[in-house]
């Protein structure tokens, strides 16, 4: 355990040992840490699979968000998240209970020590970690369909493009890399392209560029040394950043910071891995260079330094785990408690291969505040009203709601998964039971609409006996669409 034998300078640490690797890999960290002279007292919880089948569904017990509130730093080893039921991701909930919008997740290879096709690969991804899809809010609306809401904010946009250009600033990066799919989901992907268009403006002394997502993953995977930090919308950020990690060489190596204005988590970016727990062999370099960033975000730069120079010392000694051993590189195969002790007996080593780490002058934690925007005139045009309905084509569908002589709006068309099929859709196209009616004002209706007008439609085909599942109000701002146009629009 670490040593608390100078508690007023010592910082308190909440930490969490996990499931499956998480308390091998937490004990070999801790170690370390407490060999280094890291000085921090830690404040064990428990969490996780233990606690979700306890019966408590959020994976966590209420008392214990009082010790991560009142420490503010989080030192998390990997959880499972059991499957089936209602248990929601205790990663997401403490990323978004805490505000920790900003995921970021070095990527270094340490060739020729671990072997990787990219030697030179040395990047930063700094992904999203409160929007996006990873927000969890899913229907089942139809029969045969179901939603996942894709919710993306300016502030969240904001938030993080202002964080991943401060951090290349601190650090010296020279160019941040834009990642979204802004040809497709034009008003979300593209108010985050947008706001990195009017940020990047700010910071003239950094190269800025943009590509869609999947463009931009080829090249992650074939020309990694091209990006420095790369900033990207939640999911996308999940799954490049475990592309990189394993083009690196494994993903067991790398850590990650989930940081916010108040608190900070710091953990691996791999999973529990229940198949080798309790063996003895998992790497536990990935909860170590999270332990890294920890030390330097509470001001212990020297001692992470040092950490960080004797780990990297021990890679180039060919002192190894087995998911990166190589025969002919390797010098020796050890396990968790062996790698620990091999990392413990180079402190106050530097590396000979690999550059000297040093944080002596690392930056102060970087504070990101959302600027305040000048709301927009907003009047309301339409609606879309979803139907589930499986009595025929949308030909009669169309029909029927067109033919009701007292509907107060007009339909405009009708889309099947975001497919037009009325007016003049085509035999062709695969429909199923869940149909998206976009209706507008009336030939003569001037101006925004009310709400008493959608509410009218709304009964209108309820008493008809259409089954209305969801709205969505069509708005404008600023006399800009705020909503997608459909084909011929």
């Amino acid at each position: 355990m670490i040593s608390t034998s100078n508690p007023i300078s010592n910082t308190k640490v909440t930490v969490a040992y996990g499931d499956g690797i998480g308390p091998e890999i937490m004990d070999a960290t801790l170690r370390i840490l407490d060999a280094a002279g890291a000085k921090i007292e830690p404040e064990v919880i428990e969490i996780g699979e233990k606690v979700y089948k306890s019966g408590s569904k959020a994976g966590i017990q209420p008392s214990d968000w009082e010790s991560l509130r009142r420490n503010k730093v989080f030192l998390k080893a990997p959880i499972t998240t059991p499957q089936g039921g209602g248990y929601k991701s205790l990663n997401v909930t403490a990323r978004t209970t805490l505000g920790l919008f900003a995921n970021v997740r070095p990527c270094m290879a340490y060739s020729p020590y671990v072997e990787t096709k990219h030697p030179l690969l040395d990047l930063v991804i700094i992904r999203e970690n409160e929007e996006d899809l990873y927000t969890g809010i899913e229907h089942r609306q139809t029969n045969q369909m179901t939603q996942c809401l894709k919710l993306i904010s300016r502030p969240g946009c904001e938030k993080i493009i202002r964080y991943a250009f401060e951090y290349a600033r601190a650090y010296n990066r020279r160019k941040v890399t834009c990642l979204s799919k802004d040809n497709i989901m034009k008003m979300t992907d593209g108010l985050f392209h947008r706001v990195f268009d009017e940020i990047a403006a700010e910071y003239p002394d950094i190269e800025k560029e943009h590509w869609i997502i999947d463009i931009g993953s080829a090249l992650l995977a074939d020309e990694p040394e091209r990006f420095g930090v790369i900033v990207t919308l939640n999911l996308y950020g999940d799954i490049i950043s475990d592309i990189a990690a394993q083009i690196a060489g494994s993903v067991g190596m790398g850590g990650s910071a989930n940081v916010g204005d108040q608190c900070a988590m710091f953990e691996a970016i791999h999973g529990s891995a229940p198949d080798i727990a309790g063996r003895g062999i998992a790497n536990p370099s990935g909860l170590l260079n999270g332990a890294i960033m920890m030390l330097v975000h509470i001001g212990q730069g020297e001692v992470a330094a040092q950490v960080h120079n004797a780990w990297l010392k021990t890679i180039e000694d060919g002192i190894h785990t087995g998911d990166v051993y190589q025969e002919g590189v390797s010098k020796e195969r050890v396990g968790t408690k062996g790698f620990a002790d091999a990392v413990i007996a180079r402190l106050g080593q530097t590396p000979e291969h690999f550059k000297t780490i040093s944080y002596a002058a690392a930056p102060k934690p970087i504070h990101i505040s959302s600027a305040s925007q000048t709301p927009q005139k907003k009047e309301l045009v339409g609606v879309d009203i979803f139907l589930d309905w499986n009595e025929g084509t949308a030909r009669q569908l169309g029909d029927a709601i067109s033919a009701l002589s007292d509907s107060p709006l007009e339909l405009k068309m009708i889309t099947n998964r975001g497919v037009k099929v009325y007016p003049d859709g085509v035999p062709e196209t695969f429909c199923t039971d869940h149909w998206r009616c976009r209706f507008k004002g009336k030939a003569g209706l001037d101006g925004a609409l009310d709400k008493t007008t959608i509410w009218k439609q709304l009964a209108l085909l309820n008493e008809k006996g259409f089954d209305t599942i969801k709205t969505e109000n069509l708005y404008t701002f600023d006399g800009e669409v705020g909503y997608s146009l459909m084909q011929g629009e």
